[in-house]
């Protein structure tokens, strides 16, 4: 027997299992690589909602405890994906500008925007206002870290690179078994995938498809990340990722001409240099409509529980709201009202 089946590696699962294997527990994991949302963001980590100059939610509570996190990931797996890089907010105006500064003067804000703005020195962006720099904020190569977590998983004997077929897992009163396996608990990270899941898919996860695409610009040179209507990410070897688009009413990790489009569209007001598109990925984040996450225990089985609903802050979400339901699951600590499944109840 084991304490945990973790369903989904995404950064939830690779979360949550980081988290029982730092507190000795016994776990496997099931994971498909269905669900890409993780695989093909953008990677970035980013207190500050830089439409608005606001701070994301709790941005201040999960920022320094997934800075340790994944700090400590990179030591035990002996592999660098995180890239601290600055983000760089191109100003549309004027106005603009004097909200940034509004912004830069609040307290809780203050860590994170630089009152001193940044020239533009790079002439193949055009910026005629300036840049506001974002601080504490950086890159994660995502696909390094699932992919060298799931390698270590392998030579655990932890992983299995299977579809978890709902209809196999039997659950009694103190534990779980499924195939082979016999567990205490199930935990289900799945991301959007929660939307097959029988337990749990009366959720109100809405889903939202973002779409990136590479280009290789060879003139540009940047090496910090730059906001404007998009994100543009320097990749290294003259790549960059540039996104993303938002989509509530496809529903499926296809690339789509409409999106490019968009993308180059914008992108042609911010580069005025030569660039050609070398890639295009699409995948669907795991939204809710209130935009809290989707933690906790299923209303009738106590031994199933869901990790989910980070939408496009998963990074620095998932250790914070992982070590939440852990020790909701271990110690009785209640979880935030805000993102408990329980808030969606029915009578």
């Amino acid at each position: 027997m084991v304490d945990f089946i973790v369903v989904g590696l995404g950064l939830a699962g690779t979360a949550f299992c980081e988290t029982l294997r730092k507190n000795n527990k016994t776990f496997v994991v099931f994971n498909d690589q269905s669900q890409t949302s993780s695989r093909v963001a953008g990677g970035l980590y980013n207190p500050v909602i830089l439409k608005r100059f606001t701070l994301s939610w709790r941005a201040d509570e999960q920022l320094p405890i997934a800075t340790d996190f994944y700090t400590q990931l990179e030591q035990f797996l002996n592999v660098k994906f995180d890239k601290k890089l600055n983000i760089l907010r191109k100003f549309a105006s004027i106005e603009e500008q004097n909200l940034w500064f509004e912004a830069a003067d609040k307290e809780k804000l203050k860590p994170y925007l630089d009152s001193k703005l940044v020239n533009n020195e790079n002439t193949s962006l055009k910026a005629l206002h300036q840049f506001g720099k974002v601080l504490e904020t950086g890159k994660l190569d995502t696909k390094l870290l699932f992919n060298s977590y799931a390698n270590w998983l392998e030579q655990e004997n932890r992983l299995y690179a299977e579809t978890f077929d709902y209809s196999q897992l039997q659950i009694h009163q103190e534990a779980v078994s499924y195939q082979d396996v016999k567990a205490k608990n199930v935990v289900f990270t799945e991301g959007y995938g929660m939307m097959q899941n029988p337990y749990f898919n009366h959720l109100p996860m809405q889903g939202s498809k973002g779409e990136y695409i590479v280009i290789r610009a060879k003139e540009l040179k940047e090496t910090q990340i730059i906001k404007s209507s998009i994100f543009l990410i320097p990749l290294g070897d003259d790549l960059y990722k540039v996104g993303a688009t938002y989509n509530r009413g496809q529903k499926d990790n296809l690339s789509t001409l409409e999106a490019k489009n968009e993308l180059v569209i914008k992108l042609d007001t911010l580069l005025d240099s030569s660039y050609e598109i070398v890639d295009h990925e699409a995948g669907m984040r795991p939204t809710v409509k209130d935009r809290r996450p989707l933690v906790g225990k299923h209303a009738k089985y106590n031994n199933l529980w869901l990790l989910n609903g980070f939408g496009s802050h998963g990074i620095t979400i998932a250790p914070w709201a992982a070590k939440s339901l852990y020790e909701y699951i271990e110690y009785q600590i209640p979880l935030l009202e805000e993102m408990n499944i329980a808030r969606f109840a029915t009578n």
